[in-house]
């Protein structure tokens, strides 16, 4: 019996740590078995756009960088992301330099797409 009562307590606390850490990192940008559609990430500011959130809308926080590492936006250049299809908050910005930083609620159409301009 104390075997199965710490094997529950074992998986209830995976879930929790699982839901705490989609919470925290904004959850998977493709969900499994869903369609998908595209955010744009486009910089129309003169500072080099390092720094992507993309979060679910309905996760607590805008979540971690989703660019890769070491990987910028440069002045007039764009970055895809695939997501499935929903809603999605998106923020944007230069930790380098002037702190630019803009946030947006977007819904992503199956197939479709979204272009975010960062000015």
């Amino acid at each position: 019996m104390k075997k199965f009562v710490r094997g529950a307590i074992a998986v209830a606390c995976a879930l929790m740590l699982g839901a705490c850490a989609s919470m925290i990192t904004g959850g998977p940008l493709i969900r499994p078995g869903e369609p998908t559609g595209t955010i744009r990430v486009s910089n129309a500011s003169r500072y080099m756009v390092d720094v992507v959130l993309i979060s679910a809308c309905s996760a607590s926080t805008y979540g971690l960088n989703r660019l890769p590492s070491d990987t910028a936006i440069p002045p007039g250049r764009s970055y895809d992301f695939t997501v499935s299809a929903g809603c999605w908050d998106v923020g944007a910005g230069s930790m380098s330099g002037g702190g630019q930083e803009a946030y947006q609620r977007m819904q992503i159409q199956a197939g479709g797409g979204v272009n975010y301009t960062v000015q």
